[in-house]
């Protein structure tokens, strides 16, 4: 039978799993994503305690230091932000510069993952998984530029400056299709759906099945988790309000230009207002 009642990832990360015990979601989650065993060592405060009411609701965010002593931004994002990209660069920047201490030398500059699950199509592209990393391309001799002998060994064996840049990752929940076709999908399966479904074998996922039923909360908990869906899709409707607004006034100031113009071409009142769809008093006004 698959488990349909689970909590939102973007609730349980900020209300579940955060005790050391528990790390083995995240673990597991990470570990799918970036094709490797991730350990977690701590996780660091956020800034999703520090926020504004509204973005309480449409936004969480979590920083994990894993055992290599790097930096991992997990953030959920629900509503539309057209200059999301932006806030992406400014928090693995802000880890950059927090996470080193007065006086160390630049060799300390924390290895930055920015882990960004959005619900809504940021940017322009067919897929739903996408993966950012920055390379140096020789202008004249189109060669990849990677770090010497000497800097190998001091940078403990990383190769190219890639793998000291901060890297970044975009998963794009509604674009995703439904058909889990690997581990990472059935991780996005869970966070389109809130169902992981028992033929699903990704690392974690057994432990989030048993962690994050809502019928495990207790009724205070079970009574705040109902208020942060209804925000959600209190939110939700707001911005569709908005949305539905602006459309609606750029589409009314069309037809007034429109019938401005037969107006004054001498068309009959009658019929301008069955082209345009404004009434005879509008139409006079003009």
């Amino acid at each position: 039978m698959e488990n349909r009642n689970l909590i939102r990832f973007d609730w349980a990360m900020k209300r579940l799993l955060r005790n050391k015990a528990d790390y083995s979601v995240l673990e597991g989650f990470l570990s799918e994503l970036m094709k490797e065993d991730v350990s977690i060592e701590s996780i660091l405060e956020s800034e999703s305690n520090q926020q504004i009411e509204v973005d309480k609701y449409n936004r969480v965010d979590i920083l994990v230091k894993n055992e290599k002593g790097e930096l991992v931004i997990i953030e959920i994002q629900n509503q539309l932000e057209y200059d999301y990209f932006q806030r992406m660069i400014y928090g693995t920047s802000k880890a950059v510069t927090e996470y080193i201490a007065l006086g160390e030398s630049y060799k300390q500059v924390k290895k930055v993952y920015s882990v960004n699950i959005v619900y809504f199509d940021l940017g322009q592209g067919e897929d739903y998984v996408y993966h950012g990393r920055t390379y140096f391309e020789g202008i004249h001799k189109k060669d990849q530029l990677t770090l010497s002998a000497k800097q190998k060994i001091l940078m403990s064996g990383k190769s190219t400056p890639s793998d000291l840049f901060p890297e970044f990752y975009v998963i794009k929940v509604n674009q995703f299709n439904d058909i889990a076709q690997d581990s990472l999908d059935e991780w996005i399966y869970y966070f389109k759906n809130n169902e992981i479904k028992e033929t699903f074998k990704a690392k974690g996922l057994l432990k989030a099945k048993e962690l994050l039923r809502v019928d495990q909360l207790s009724t205070e908990e079970q009574a705040k988790y109902k208020l942060h869906l209804k925000n959600l899709r209190d939110e939700a409707s707001r911005l569709f309000t908005l949305k539905a607004d602006a459309e609606f006034e750029v589409e009314n100031r069309k037809a007034l230009q429109i019938a401005k113009t037969l107006k004054d071409d001498g068309f009959p009142l009658e019929a301008i207002a069955k082209s345009t769809g404004l009434t005879i008093d509008e139409i006079n006004e003009l």
